[in-house]
């Protein structure tokens, strides 16, 4: 869709896995059959290189050639968004730049996650480096990885910078999301997306612009729906697709770890066909055990 500072993001915007066949090696195949699988759902848009596609583990060079073959593969078709989250500034920039090359739509930004920031020295950093990016930029939350939460005075301020057009909340924090919205609502054309899937409809029924969903990966339509019944205030029918995102979601736990959620995505997809479960270090896929779990569970919302 080329670079445009008026895009305005809303809807479902999975955040992809990133499919591999080995630690240096993408599962191509596998990512152009999980973007049309997405696409394919009706999703509005989608979020490579964030916490579901393992970005932070990934190498330079498989971050651009994610980038590259994700954004031949969507053609324009949906807004591609580009996590540019670093310990590094200049990787940081040099990865936006890429993805501008390639044709990306905006770039995703965290708090660098290893040296904890102050709200002050947080808004100092993106006032330094929101200039030297070349497409539209989305802040991102997420305390719980970069042991920075962003404070609601924080966005209002930051919401001043030209080219920050989105902010997408992963806290958790449903009361500091209401906080976010008001603070928000007289800021034209900004899109507050919600991080977590389950919190989904009730976010957008109190008017968020929409949601990046980790399991929209697996089940793109459910989501869309969701989204779309949330959008037109059927609560009732909300209902009903809250009760399958909630069996749904039960591939996060079929592990012991806090890597259960990716393993679990990465599992289910591997079940259906679409791409390769293989994940990067420090992790690794499901065993028997788990996989069969995952497969109870596609099974139970009738994917399988």
């Amino acid at each position: 869709m080329g670079n445009n500072s008026k895009l305005v993001l809303k809807g479902v915007i999975p955040p992809l896995v990133t499919p591999l066949l080995s630690e240096n090696r993408i599962d191509r195949v596998g990512l152009e059959r999980l973007v049309e699988h997405v696409i394919d759902g009706g999703v509005h848009g989608l979020f490579l290189l964030g916490t579901t596609g393992e970005g932070p583990s990934l190498s330079a060079k498989l971050k651009r050639e994610v980038v590259n073959y994700a954004c031949n593969a969507v053609k324009s078709r949906v807004p591609v968004l580009v996590g540019i989250s670093d310990t590094s500034f200049e990787e940081s920039i040099l990865l936006a730049k890429h993805a501008a090359e390639c044709g990306a739509d905006a770039v995703v930004l965290a708090p660098p996650y290893y040296f904890p920031s102050g709200q002050p020295e947080l808004l100092e950093y993106l006032r330094h480096i929101a200039p030297k990016l070349p497409l539209p930029l989305v802040l991102y939350n997420m305390p719980a990885f970069t042991k920075v939460d962003i404070e609601v005075d924080t966005l209002r301020r930051a919401s001043e910078i030209n080219n920050l057009i989105a902010f997408k909340d992963s806290s958790g924090n449903m009361i500091r999301f209401h906080e976010y919205m008001t603070a928000m609502c007289y800021v034209p054309d900004f899109s507050l997306l919600m991080g977590p899937e389950e919190l989904l409809a009730e976010a957008v029924l109190f008017g968020a612009s929409g949601g990046v969903a980790g399991g929209a990966n697996i089940w793109p339509e459910l989501f869309v729906s969701l989204y779309d019944a949330a959008n037109a205030g059927d609560v009732c029918n909300i209902r009903l697709l809250q009760e399958k995102v909630f069996k749904l979601r039960k591939v996060y736990s079929c592990g012991r770890f806090a890597s259960s959620g990716i393993k679990g995505i990465k599992s289910a997809l591997a079940l259906l066909d679409i791409c390769s479960d293989f994940m990067a270090e420090p992790f690794h896929a499901f065993h028997l055990t788990e996989r069969k779990k995952i497969k109870a569970v596609l099974s139970d919302v009738k994917l399988i």
